[in-house]
């Protein structure tokens, strides 16, 4: 996520919602859907019975972290990629046992209370929270520089890029780690369209209220006056892109302000906000070989629902 001070993030905030509602195919980054209120959000739809991808990944953490550490050794430290609650983390930390953990997040806020809480149950591990968006910039500590690491990205967040910036993304982290170290990543799998659509627009409303939730934010921080029961969630299958889109559509003709400046936009017409990529096996694999990573071990559950990848950093080779 970018190198973000709380300064920061506000200007280019500003930046990303005025270019995306100006664009010819309105759309806004799906990072910004991750302030307080919608890590909160977020962290709900995790919960819920029909977001398979959470509960399925907890399962196979629990199950093949022990691999993990017999294989990338125990004392890494750890750096985990829009770290969010951690919610996951300790079941690799237990396991790992590392010499630092280093959780990078956007949300400032989010991310100062989930290092709070994991210090209270690794009251020994030294743990250094960097606010950064990880899409533009890793600063890592310089107390970690050392170290041998291993990169932890989980819940699929590499699905929400288009496959271009997801190997420009995974390139950007071989370089942060360095040669040798390692990524254990999370990868969801296609599947039945149903089950996916059950799960990005769920019968609580929950996954609508986080996407609307961007409109509110824009409201607040950015002077706008978009009115909220103007727009609805809209999940879709994009089959020829392998992706759930998440987009937010026009109920009838609206006018607004953003910033100062005004915006028209016709019934019918969307921003889109998020994609959801879906990989089978061999696609995977070669997203990661792509950007330079070795696919070592894979796990997965027994539906083949979600793939949990771990990959070692390649030195470049000279040919083939």
């Amino acid at each position: 996520m970018r190198a973000a001070t709380d300064l920061a993030a506000p200007a280019a905030f500003r930046e990303d919602v005025l270019a995306g509602l100006s664009a010819p195919i309105r759309a806004i980054p799906a990072r910004w859907l991750y302030d307080r209120r919608g890590s909160e959000l977020f962290e709900e739809i995790t919960r819920l019975p029909e977001y398979y991808l959470t509960r399925t990944e907890r399962s196979l953490l629990q199950r093949h972290c022990g691999e993990v550490a017999a294989i990338a050794g125990e004392g890494n430290a750890v750096v985990e990629f829009g770290s969010g609650s951690s919610a996951k983390t300790p079941i690799l930390l237990e396991a790992i046992r590392p010499s630092a953990y280093v959780p990078i997040d956007i949300c400032g806020e989010f991310l100062r209370e989930s290092a709070r809480s994991l210090t209270r149950s690794f009251p020994s591990l030294p743990i250094h929270p960097v606010q950064a968006d990880f899409m533009t910039s890793m600063p890592l500590p310089e107390a970690i520089a050392a170290e041998p690491k291993l990169g932890f990205f989980p819940g699929s967040t590499i699905g929400n890029m288009v496959p271009r910036t997801a190997v420009n993304l995974l390139r950007a982290m071989k370089e942060a780690l360095g040669i040798g170290s390692y990524l254990l990543i999370g990868i969801d799998r296609l599947k039945d369209v149903g089950m996916l659509l059950r799960a990005y627009d769920d019968p609580a409303g929950v996954t609508a209220a986080f996407n609307l939730n961007l409109l509110a934010r824009i409201n607040s921080e950015l002077d706008g006056s978009i009115p909220l029961d103007g727009f609805r969630h809209k999940a879709v299958w994009n089959d020829p892109m392998s992706r759930i889109e998440m987009h937010l559509e026009v109920l009838r003709d609206l006018s607004f302000t953003v910033a100062g400046l005004g915006f028209a936009i016709p019934a019918g017409e969307t921003i889109h906000t998020e994609n959801s990529h879906k990989y089978g096996p061999r696609d995977a694999r070669l997203l990661l070989r792509a950007a330079g990573w070795s696919p070592v071990k894979e796990w997965t559950d027994p539906k083949g629902l979600f793939a949990l990848i771990l990959a070692e950093a390649e030195a470049i080779r000279f040919a083939p």
